[in-house]
Parts: structure tokens; sequence; C-alpha cells
């Protein structure tokens, strides 16, 4: 019960959010012709996100995102992770980085371009650089980049 009533909290926010934009004459985006951007984080900045356009609803009510609470267990994060990685309209996953942290191994070990996964601070947790996977990955290349240069 408790699952249903957080998406059909979101599911909610997100209709009044599309209401909004067509009173406000935006033009809405199909999403059958554009890749979605995806995220796992807590409440406010799933919200911040939504209210910048990023919610998306499939046909059988799926959202894009995954509102993590201290209700949520790890279980539920991991499975949303998996499900936004294997998405083909997914581009981009946006997760806490204190969320990645609670499913650092699958993060870790995911390797493919698309969809990106980047990882945001939130308001409670300030980003911490050495635990971010990609920037990890870009100093890695950077520094066996610079090495085998040194030894021409």
């Amino acid at each position: 019960a408790f699952v249903q009533n957080e998406e059909d909290k979101a599911h909610n926010l997100l209709k009044n959010y599309q209401i909004l934009s067509a009173m406000a004459g935006r033009p809405q985006i199909p999403s059958n012709n554009s890749a979605i951007i995806a995220m796992i984080a807590d409440e406010d900045t799933v919200t911040g996100f939504l209210l910048a356009g990023v919610g998306n609803v499939d046909l059988r009510r799926k959202t894009n995102y995954l509102i993590v609470d201290s209700k949520t267990t790890v279980k539920a994060i991991e499975d949303a992770f998996k499900e936004f990685t294997v998405k083909e309209d997914v581009a981009i996953v946006l997760i806490s980085q204190y969320v990645a942290n609670m499913i650092r191994f699958l993060v870790d070990s995911y390797n493919k371009p698309v969809p990106a996964i980047l990882e945001i601070p939130s308001k409670d947790h300030p980003y911490d650089p050495t635990h971010d996977s990609v920037l990890s990955r870009v100093k890695y290349l950077f520094s066996s980049d610079s090495s085998s240069s040194d030894r021409r």
C-alpha cells in the first residue's frame, strides 16, 4: 500500500506539472521521439527535476524516477537502477551520490556509455568527488594517458 501511495503522489505531482505547463502555453515534447532522463534521489531533488520538466510516465504508469526515503529498501533501489539502465529510451540516469553509495557495486560495475550514470549532490548530503565513479574513471584515463605520453 505504501509503494502505491508514493507512486500515486508522484503521478499526481507530474500531472499537476503537465497541467500548469499546458496552461502556460508551453509545448509538450512527445516522449516517444526523445530520450528521457531517469532519476533515483530524495523527494526534494526529484521534485526539483520534475518541475524542470524531467518527469515521464509511460503507458503502464511506470515513472522515470524513484523517490528514496528512509523506508526505501536497497533492493528497490537496485531494481530501479537495473530497470533504468536497460530501458532504450533512457539517455541519462541521475542518482544522488548518497543513494549511489548504497548500491556502489552496481554503479561501479556499470560500464555502458548509454545511459550515462551521473552522481549528483542532494540537499542533505554534499557531493564527495572521491566517491564519484565517473570522475574516478576520468582520472584513471588521464593518469594512464599521461604516463604513456611520458614514455615517448
